[in-house]
């Protein structure tokens, strides 16, 4: 009888261990899918307020696509012909406290130029065909397609700007090109 009662012991510690396993096993993998932080899902299918995938990718036109390369060129040069007078500020500059002076404008500036392509890109990945950002003293300006413009892009493009540079709302401004 001993042999029996411990067998039967065994087998129903083997069996209370196989269930823990299976309920884990089955609680653990309720999630199919993996979330993503900030994700949103809609609940219905008739959304009727405006939301950030309203802003469309549209075709760009002639126009707009000689405007937007024209507008790339003038910055570039334009650039280009900073940091060329900035470098021989720089080595003209007799004195360490005017290097130092200089050397940190060339560094805001290229800080400014680098923001600039991040701020497109991202303004980019949002829907948009394409776009120019400036920064000046005076504050940021974007300039996207004229057809892409309505409330909604211009919250998205607010975002996409004061996420990545400490520029006042007023002091943004977005034109359509």
């Amino acid at each position: 009888m001993k042999i029996q009662k411990k067998h039967v012991i065994s087998a129903a510690l083997v069996l209370a261990l196989s269930a823990a396993v299976y309920v884990n096993w089955q609680f653990g993998n309720t999630q199919k899918t993996p979330k993503q932080l900030g994700e949103a899902s809609y609940v219905s299918a008739n959304v009727s307020t405006a939301t950030v995938d309203s802003v469309q990718t549209a075709a760009l036109t002639k126009e707009q696509e000689s405007f937007f390369a024209a507008e790339r060129v003038k910055r570039q040069s334009m650039q280009d012909k900073v940091i060329d007078e900035a470098d021989k500020l720089l080595s003209d500059a007799a004195e360490e406290e005017d290097k130092t002076e200089a050397q940190k404008n060339v560094e805001q500036m290229l800080k400014n130029f680098t923001l600039q392509s991040s701020i497109e890109s991202i303004i980019k990945a949002k829907g948009f065909s394409d776009c120019l950002c400036i920064i000046s003293d005076e504050g940021v300006t974007v300039i996207v397609p004229k057809d892409q413009l309505n409330d909604t892009a211009a919250l998205v493009i607010d975002d996409a700007v004061t996420s990545h540079y400490s520029v006042d709302f007023d002091k943004i401004s977005i034109v359509g090109g």
